[in-house]
C-alpha cells in the first residue's frame, strides 16, 4: 500500500516551498518523489480560504503545474518563489487580515524507532492579504502575540506522533488514534483552517507542536548501545503564569500540568516493530520501554494574590465545592488517559508557623477521601502525603530512598510498557510473552509543581530506569546505584527538565535542585547564594512580568475571558467518573507508523559520521577519560570503591599479557619510584617494555609463576584476543629468567657463537656484567628469529 492511501499514516509532507502570485499563495511540499500542493486564497483579507489539492504529484508533474500558473498570472507579475521552509506552524488573525506563521530553522534532538524529532529554532510571520495596513491596535496585539518565543522549547515531528505517548502509538490501531489536543500547542492555529479531531481524513498539513522540553543521551555498555530519552508534554489548557493560574478551573484543568514520558530502548533495528509477527507482536522484539509519570497543581479552586511587596502572597481557597467538582472533572481525565490506579504523592508541607501550604493539606485529603468512596475495590486512588522539605531538613530521612520505594509500589501496580515478551522467567517460573502495558499514573505535587516535585520524579525516573534496563536484559536486577555513568546522566537530564519548565513557568531557573536533596545541611550552604539569585529572579518576574506574559499566551492559545455559563445536566455525584475508564488497557495489532526509511535513509544526500545525529549525541563516553591502568566498567556499576594499587594487594590472579608486559611501568611501584615527570611522560612502545622487563625483572618466581597460569588458563576467560602459549615458550622463559639472575652464564657463553654479539654490549670495567648483558643480548636476537 502506498503512504499516500495508508490511514496509518500520520504526516508524510516535510520538505516545504512558498510561491506566490498576485491573488493566492502556493505551497509544495514534498517527500521523495511525491509532491503535494496547498492553495491560499489572498484576495479576501476578512477571511481565510485554505484549498488541499488532494492530487498527488510527480517531479515532472509539480515542474508542469508551476509553470502554467507562472503562464497564467504573467500579467500580474507571474509566479515568484518566497522562501522554503520546514512546516507550517498555523494561521492567525487580530483585528484586521490573517498571518501566515512557517518555521524556517530547526535542528534534531531525538531520534526514536528511524523517527526524527525537531525543535524549533527559528520562525517567520507573514500578512496574506496582498494589501493590508495596520492599526495601532493590530501592532499592539501582533507585538503580543509574538512574546510567546516559538524559538524556545517548541518541538514536533513529521512522521511520529509527538503529542501520545509511545505506548499509544504502538498499541492503539490507526483507526482509533488521534493527536492528542490537550498538549498540542499550535491548536488554536490550526483550527481555522484543518480539521484536526477526526482520525480518518486528516490532513497531512498538519504539524503538532508541543511545549515542554526532550532530550536524548547515549549510554555505551561495552558492545551494546542504549538511547534514553525524555518527552515532557506541558498543557495548553489553563497555561500561564506562576500566580496566575494556580489549582483547576472549573473544567478541572490543573495549573502546570506536564506529562513527562521516559524511553529506555536498545536500538538494533530502525524501526519500531522490527521483527515482529502480526499477533499483536507476540514474541516480537522488545527493544523499546516506556515510563509515564505526572505532575500537576493540587485539583481543588484556590489562588494566590501577586503582590510587589509580600514575596510568598498568603494561599486562599477560593470555593468550598462539597461535591468537589473541579477535581472529580481532573481525575476522571486522569484515569481516561492513564487507566486506574492513580497514585497520588503529595509533597507539601505539613507543619508551619504561619499555615500557608498546610491549608491544601487537609483539603486535599479530604478531596481524594470523598471520591474514592464512589470507586470499586482495586481501582481507588492511593494517596501519599509526605513533607519533602521537612524530611530533607532534619537530616534524619533517605529522601531519595524513601521516593524510590514510592515509585516500586506504585510500579508494582501500575508497571511500564515494554513492547515485546519478557526476558526473564518471573516467580512462578512462566515468561510473559506478550507487550507490558502501564495501567495508572504516578501523579507529583508539591505547592509549585517545581523544585520538590522534579526532585522527586527524578528519584522515581531513576528507580523505573531500573527496571526498563532489566526488561532490555541489561541489568542482572532491577537496582541502580547513584554513583555510576548512566545515572549521572539520567541526573543532568533531569535538572535540564527541571530548569526548562521552572523558565516557562515562573521565569527563572530550580531553586533546589536533586543535589540539596542528597547532600548534609553543611554541604547546602555551597549553593546558597545561588538559590537566593533564583528566588530574587522569581519575586521580581512574578511581580512585574507576569501579567504580559499572561496576556501572551491567552492570545497564542485562543484563551477567551471566562463568561457565566450554568450547566445544566451534570452527573451524579456518586457517579462521577466514567465506568468505560476503568476497563483494563488492550493492545491493539502493532499499528504501523510510515516514513521511517525516507526519513532516516536519504541515499541521494551525501552524509557523514561526524554530522550524524545518533553519532553526535550525548552520551557516557564524554564523561572524564579512564586513567591509564584504570579497567572500564559497566556504566551501571558504581564508582565509590578505590581500586587498589597493584604492589599494595599483589598482582591480581588473572591478568592479560599487555597487563603483564607493563608490571615494571606502573607508577608507584618498587622499580619506579613516583615522580613529577613519570605522571606526565608518554606511553613507550611495547618493545621497549619488553625488553626492559627481560632486562630487569623485578620477581623471578612471581612470574614466572603467572606465566605459568598465562600458558594454561582457557582461551575465554583472557581478556585479549592472542593464541595461547605453548610448552617451548615457557622454557623459552624460564631460560631468560635465569640470565637475568646471574644463572648459566658461563655454560651459555661456552656455546654460543661470540661473532654474532657486537662488542658494545660489553661496558664498563664490570666484566661479570658485561657477561650477563652479553647472554641477555644473544638471547634476545635467538628470541626474536624464534
Amino acid at each position: 500500500m502506498d503512504d499516500e492511501d495508508d490511514p496509518s499514516c500520520l504526516n508524510s509532507l516535510s520538505k516545504f516551498t512558498l510561491f506566490e502570485t498576485k491573488s493566492r499563495f502556493y505551497v509544495t511540499a514534498s517527500t521523495g518523489d511525491t509532491h503535494r500542493v496547498l492553495k491560499i486564497d489572498r484576495t479576501d483579507s476578512t477571511s481565510l480560504n485554505v484549498t488541499e489539492d488532494a492530487t498527488t504529484y510527480d517531479g515532472a508533474e509539480l515542474d508542469l503545474l508551476l509553470r502554467m500558473v507562472q503562464d497564467g498570472n504573467k500579467s500580474q507579475g507571474g509566479l515568484e518563489k518566497v522562501l522554503e521552509f520546514h512546516g507550517i506552524v498555523g494561521f492567525v488573525k487580530f483585528t484586521a487580515g490573517w498571518y501566515l506563521i512557517l518555521i524556517t530553522k530547526r535542528s534534531v534532538v531525538g531520534l526514536l524507532g528511524g523517527h526524527y524529532i525537531y525543535h524549533c529554532d527559528e520562525t517567520t510571520l507573514l500578512t496574506i492579504a496582498s494589501k493590508s495596513e495596520r492599526t495601532s491596535q493590530e501592532t499592539k496585539m501582533l507585538n503580543t502575540f509574538q512574546q510567546v518565543d516559538l524559538s524556545k522549547n517548541f518541538y514536533f515531528s513529521y512522521s511520529y506522533d509527538i503529542t501520545n505517548t509511545l505506548q499509544t502509538n504502538l498499541t492503539v490501531c490507526a483507526e482509533r488514534r488521534r493527536w492528542n489536543t490537550r498538549f498540542m500547542w499550535n491548536h488554536h492555529l490550526l483550527s481555522p483552517a484543518f480539521h484536526l479531531e477526526e482520525p480518518k481524513g486528516r490532513s497531512r498539513w498538519v504539524l503538532p507542536l508541543i511545549h515542554g522540553f526532550v532530550d536524548q543521551a547515549k549510554i555505551n555498555v561495552f558492545t551494546r548501545t542504549v538511547y534514553l530519552t525524555l518527552i515532557a508534554r506541558r498543557s495548553r489548557h489553563y497555561a500561564g503564569a506562576r500566580y496566575l493560574t494556580r489549582g483547576a478551573n472549573e473544567h478541572g484543568h490543573v495549573a502546570n500540568e506536564v506529562e513527562t514520558e521516559q524511553i529506555v530502548s536498545e536500538p538494533l533495528a530502525t524501526a519500531f516493530g522490527a521483527g515482529s509477527p502480526k499477533d499483536n507482536l507476540t514474541g516480537g522484539y522488545g527493544g523499546y520501554t516506556s515510563f509515564v509519570q505526572y505532575r500537576g497543581s493540587i485539583p481543588v479552586m484556590w489562588h494566590q494574590e501577586s503582590s510587589q511587596m509580600t514575596p510568598r502572597p498568603p494561599i486562599e481557597i477560593t470555593i468550598k465545592d462539597p461535591f468537589y467538582t473541579p477535581a472529580a472533572k481532573h481525575f476522571d481525565d486522569l484515569l481516561g488517559r492513564y487507566g486506574a490506579p492513580i497514585f497520588i504523592l503529595n509533597l507539601i508541607k505539613s507543619r508551619e508557623t504561619v499555615p500557608r501550604e498546610s491549608k491544601l493539606l487537609s483539603e486535599y485529603g479530604q478531596c481524594v477521601e470523598y471520591l474514592n468512596q464512589f470507586l470499586p475495590e482495586g481501582k481507588k486512588m492511593r494517596y501519599i502525603a509526605w513533607d519533602m522539605a521537612q524530611a530533607a531538613k532534619s537530616g534524619h530521612q533517605d529522601v531519595m530512598g524513601v521516593l524510590e520505594d514510592v515509585c516500586e509500589e506504585s510500579l508494582q501496580a501500575t508497571n511500564f510498557f515494554h513492547g515485546g515478551p519478557a526476558r526473564y522467567d518471573d516467580d512462578s517460573g512462566t515468561r510473559r510473552g506478550r507487550p507490558l502495558l502501564q495501567q495508572g499514573i504516578l501523579r507529583v505535587n508539591c505547592v509549585d509543581c517545581l523544585d520538590r516535585t522534579n526532585a522527586a520524579q527524578f528519584a522515581i525516573a531513576k528507580r523505573a530506569f531500573g527496571h526498563q534496563l532489566y526488561a532490555l536484559g541489561m541489568l542482572g536486577t532491577p537496582y541502580l546505584p547513584f554513583s555510576c555513568d548512566a545515572v549521572d546522566v539520567l541526573t543532568e537530564m533531569y535538572h535540564d527538565h527541571g530548569d526548562t519548565l521552572a523558565w516557562q513557568y515562573t521565569g527563572s531557573a530550580l531553586v533546589n535542585r536533586v543535589d540539596t536533596y542528597r547532600r548534609t545541611k553543611a554541604a547546602q550552604w555551597s549553593s546558597h547564594s545561588r538559590d537566593l539569585l533564583e528566588n530574587i529572579r522569581r519575586f521580581y518576574n512574578n511581580s512585574m512580568l507576569d501579567a504580559d506574559k499572561q496576556a501572551a499566551i491567552n492570545l497564542f492559545l485562543g484563551v477567551e475571558p471566562p463568561s457565566p455559563i450554568y450547566q445544566t445536566d451534570r452527573p451524579h455525584y456518586r457517579q462521577w467518573f466514567t465506568p468505560s475508564h476503568l476497563q483494563d488497557r488492550e493492545v491493539d495489532a502493532l499499528a504501523p507508523i510510515n516514513q521511517v526509511f525516507r526519513e532516516y535513509y536519504k541515499p541521494h544526500i551525501l552524509s557523514q559520521f561526524g554530522r550524524l545525529y545518533a553519532f553526535t549525541m550525548n552520551s557516557t563516553g564524554r564523561f572524564a577519560a579512564k586513567q591509564k591502568h584504570e579497567v572500564f566498567t559497566s556504566p551501571f556499576e558504581s564508582r565509590m570503591s578505590d581500586i587498589s594499587s597493584p604492589t599494595s594487594a599483589g598482582p591480581p590472579p588473572r591478568r592479560s599479557a599487555r597487563r603483564w608486559a607493563n608490571i615494571s611501568d606502573l607508577v608507584g611501584s618498587e622499580n619506579q619510584p613516583v615522580n613529577q615527570d613519570s605522571l606526565t611522560r608518554h606511553e613507550p612502545h611495547p618493545i621497549e617494555v619488553l625488553v626492559s622487563a627481560l632486562l630487569d625483572p623485578p620477581d623471578i618466581e612471581q612470574r614466572m609463576q603467572e606465566y605459568d597460569w598465562y600458558t594454561h588458563y582457557h582461551a575465554d576467560d583472557l581478556l585479549t584476543s592472542q593464541t595461547l602459549g605453548e610448552e617451548k615458550d615457557l622454557q623459552l622463559y624460564v631460560k631468560a629468567a635465569r640470565l637475568a639472575s646471574g644463572e648459566d652464564v658461563d655454560r651459555l657463553l661456552a656455546t654460543a657463537d661470540t661473532s654474532s654479539v657486537g662488542a658494545g654490549w660489553v661496558v664498563g670495567g664490570d666484566e661479570r656484567r658485561g657477561d650477563v648483558e652479553k647472554a641477555n643480548a644473544q638471547f634476545y636476537e635467538s628470541w626474536l628469529k624464534a
